[in-house]
């Protein structure tokens, strides 16, 4: 479908890892609870446009490689791989599950807009993970350009979307929960990094 395979595994794999805790979870969490639900909602659209930014741009640029080569989109790929498993490794070894100290700093909703987008945008780990994970999902003799990666991130931004306003939606309880329960916020970045490793080790296997 439009240069697109395994799309399912993507949508499950999408949604599995937008509802693990991170650093975007805590920024969200933070500023829901500080400011209340529209600075939460802001931290969304700051988070949300970050993402989109790097999709847009591992479209482009993953579009181009298959153009031009598609050993060196191989080659991407399986760099993907190495790095997918590394923070599968990094993952399940991490002793530090827990959710930062919220910020009680009052701040404008522009600037939290600003700093969710700067927060991602400038993450470079974030930029690494669309590079290593949208590329297993393409079909390596794709002919639709970018239109199968810009599909995925969609995809992506959708679900992550989604649960990001569920988040802000209902911030006291999540926070109180993660909080409250190290022991189910381990075991969700555990998950998470099984997926990393089951998804690295697909990417290894794939053939062109």
């Amino acid at each position: 479908m439009f240069g697109i395979v395994h799309y399912e595994m993507f949508l499950i794999a999408g949604i599995l890892l937008n509802i693990t805790p991170g650093s975007d979870t805590i920024y969200i969490l933070s500023r829901s609870i500080s400011q209340g639900r529209t600075a939460g909602i802001y931290s969304v659209l700051g988070i949300i446009s970050g993402c989109a930014v790097h999709t847009l741009l591992a479209a482009l640029g993953l579009s181009v490689i298959l153009a031009k080569s598609a050993l060196a989109f191989m080659l991407v790929k399986l760099a993907g791989a190495l790095y997918l498993g590394y923070l599968g490794v990094t993952t399940l070894l991490s002793k530090n599950n827990s959710l930062a100290p919220l910020s009680e700093n009052v701040m404008s909703g522009e600037k939290i807009y600003v700093q969710g987008l700067l927060t991602n945008v400038l993450n470079p780990k974030v930029a690494l993970f669309f590079l290593s994970f949208m590329p297993q999902f393409i079909d390596p003799h794709n002919s639709y350009g970018t239109v199968p990666f810009m599909i995925l991130g969609i995809t992506f931004l959708t679900t992550g979307t989604i649960w990001c306003l569920g988040l802000v939606l209902f911030s006291a309880r999540v926070t109180a929960f993660l909080r409250a329960n190290d022991t189910a916020a381990n075991w969700m970045n555990k998950v998470c990094g099984c997926i990393y490793l089951l998804l690295g080790i697909k990417l290894l296997g794939v053939e062109s």
